[in-house]
C-alpha cells in the first residue's frame, strides 16, 4: 500500500497500472484507477488468463449430467 501521508485517504497502487489510486467510497473503479483498467482486469479473467488454482470440477451435486 501507498500512502500520501498520515491524514487522508490511503492510497493503494492500480492492479493493472500501478498508478497511485485513492482508497474512497467516491472512487467507483477502486481498487483500479480507471474503468479502462476495471475492464482490461475483467477481459483478463474471461480470456482465462487469471485463474484461481485447485481441483478441476468433476460434477458434484448440482450439475448437470449429459442425456
Amino acid at each position: 500500500m501507498v500512502r500520501a501521508s498520515s491524514k487522508g485517504p490511503p492510497l493503494v497502487r492500480c492492479p493493472q497500472c500501478g498508478r497511485p489510486v485513492e482508497w474512497t467510497p467516491e472512487n467507483r473503479f477502486r481498487p483500479f484507477c480507471s474503468e479502462r483498467c476495471k475492464l482490461i482486469d475483467l477481459g483478463q479473467w474471461a480470456s482465462e488468463r487469471y485463474r484461481v488454482p485447485g481441483e478441476p470440477a468433476t460434477g458434484g451435486e448440482g450439475s448437470q449430467s449429459p442425456q
